[in-house]
């Protein structure tokens, strides 16, 4: 059975390729843990296979043999446009990468539809969407069904970077309802079977109760916790593997669910010391 490559070499090499089509996984993390660079990391190496293959098989390697790329990488975020992205990207990865990966990294930004029924100003977030009068034609459509739009327009055998799940359930107690969040996370997961892509949702787990976060991991396929994990006078960053259909029983045969891990020019990796459930 093909694979899609999160785009974290090590990872890949031990999950036989990366994660199932169809799968939708939420990368859920303390601040600063990790979650968001895997996130940044995955979208630039993705892309970087269909910029430039000298560079990828020079930060990544070689594609494990029943990986598949993605048809195409995209990335979309709620509060934040393409130039903020990109700059943050930049502090993951060496500056080659992103600028051979960002032009083939499909980025939507939401902040129109997100920030309309908020006291923001528009002048505020109107930045990169373009002029008032745009915003006034497109500022009718509510976020969840912009997202949905979205999605079913371009998910189809694509890598798709949703940031974040944590600013929709931020406008629960508005015109949006937590069942609406809940709702549209178990159809984005029966619609991505159907669209055979690999979708990442971040998240960020100090922001929500653990009853919502308890919500949210039933409603994906698999999700990677990230956090900080104190040893001596030292801290360290650790990725944690939860319920994950199709993945957790090979790593649970090996007794392997918990890595250290490491941010590099490459990105976020994992490091060669795994820690043994």
């Amino acid at each position: 059975m093909s694979s899609l490559p999160f785009g974290v070499a090590r990872l890949d090499s031990i999950l036989g390729g990366g994660a199932p089509p169809g799968t939708v996984v939420l990368l859920a993390g303390d601040a600063g843990a990790g979650a968001r660079e895997f996130c940044y990391t995955s979208a630039a190496m993705n892309a970087l296979a269909h910029a430039d293959e000298e560079l990828f098989d020079l930060y990544y390697g070689d594609l494990d043999g029943d990986a598949t790329l993605p048809d195409g990488v995209h990335y979309v975020s709620f509060t934040a446009g393409t130039g903020a992205i990109t700059r943050e990207m930049g502090y993951t990865m060496a500056d080659e990468i992103l600028e051979a990966a960002s032009p083939a990294i499909s980025f939507r930004d939401l902040s129109a539809e997100y920030f309309q029924l908020s006291p923001v100003p528009r002048e505020w977030y109107r930045g990169e969407t373009g002029s008032l009068a745009d915003l006034g034609e497109r500022g009718h459509e509510d976020v969840l069904t912009a997202l949905g739009d979205y999605l079913s327009a371009h998910a189809e055998g694509s890598l798709v970077c949703i940031d974040s799940v944590t600013d929709l359930v931020s406008m629960v107690g508005g015109d949006t309802d937590w069942s609406d969040v809940t709702m549209v996370m178990k159809g984005l997961k029966k619609a991505a079977y159907e669209w055979g892509g690999l979708i990442l949702a971040l998240v960020n787990a100090d922001a929500i109760t653990d009853r919502e976060f308890g919500t949210l991991m039933d409603a994906a396929s698999g999700t990677l916790q990230f956090t900080w994990e104190s040893g001596g006078s030292q801290r360290a960053r650790t990725m944690f593997v939860r319920e994950f259909r199709g993945v957790l029983s090979r790593l649970e045969a090996e007794n392997i669910v918990r890595f250290e891990t490491e941010i590099h020019e490459g990105g976020f990796d994992i490091s060669d010391v795994r820690k043994i459930r």
